[in-house]
Order: C-alpha cells, then sequence, then structure tokens
C-alpha cells in the first residue's frame, strides 16, 4: 500500500462536501481540483480510471489493462501515476504485478462538487 498521504478532495471545512457553486475557490483550491481534472482531461487516463472503478472486486492489474490499450507498458504506467499523483487511485505491488483500485469515495466527492443544488439549477 502507498505510504504517500493524500487529501481529500472536494471537502469542506466542515467535513461535508463543499459545491461548485456555494462559494468562489481561492486561489489554493482551484490548483487543487484543476490537478484532478487535468488528470481526468486525457482520454487515456479517463478511460484507465473508468476501467478501474467499474471492474467487479474493485481493483485490477495492470497486466489486464496494458492490452486494451495500443501503448508501451511504460506509457501506461506513467498515466497510471499520473492518477495516482492526482489522488484519484492508489496501488500495491504484489509480486511481479501491481493491482490498482480507486480510492474510496473519490468520484462521489468529485460528483458531489460538480452538483448544482435543485434550487439553483435552471428548470425544464
Amino acid at each position: 500500500m502507498s505510504k504517500q498521504g493524500l487529501e481529500v478532495i472536494g471537502q469542506g471545512a466542515d467535513g461535508c462536501c463543499e459545491r461548485l457553486v456555494s462559494e468562489p475557490l481561492d486561489d489554493e483550491r482551484a490548483a487543487q481540483l484543476a490537478k484532478v481534472f487535468k488528470a481526468l482531461g486525457d482520454p487515456v487516463r479517463l478511460r484507465l480510471l473508468s476501467m478501474i472503478a467499474s471492474r467487479e472486486g474493485g481493483e485490477v492489474c495492470v497486466c489486464e489493462m496494458t492490452p486494451a490499450f495500443d501503448l508501451s507498458q511504460p506509457t501506461i504506467s506513467h498515466h497510471l501515476k499520473l492518477l495516482r499523483q492526482a489522488g484519484l487511485i492508489d496501488c500495491e505491488r504484489r509480486g511481479t504485478w501491481v493491482y490498482y483500485w480507486v480510492l474510496p469515495g473519490v468520484l462521489d466527492q468529485l460528483a458531489a462538487f460538480l452538483t448544482m443544488p435543485q434550487s439553483a439549477g435552471v428548470t425544464a
């Protein structure tokens, strides 16, 4: 398991998930979230995250992801490293293989951050 500490994204001071529309972001918070969205802005990384998140059992061996792409294994590892640095996934080495999983609650927190409250939304 990774020893690197990860900040929980999308959480306000009161422990509840903050929302994009609740108040303007300060420079530091905007930089933190930009790192996450930048990681998600690449189609390969978005596909990798989807493969990991949708996997029954919650984790995937890198050996199962690499054949799905027309990219070298080092390139896939680089994309996975960027997802880890953004705080979206974590991993563990088991023998020669590395297994990846989505960090608990991260996708829910991102979704909550982007969700507009009913009263603030446009009605159809």
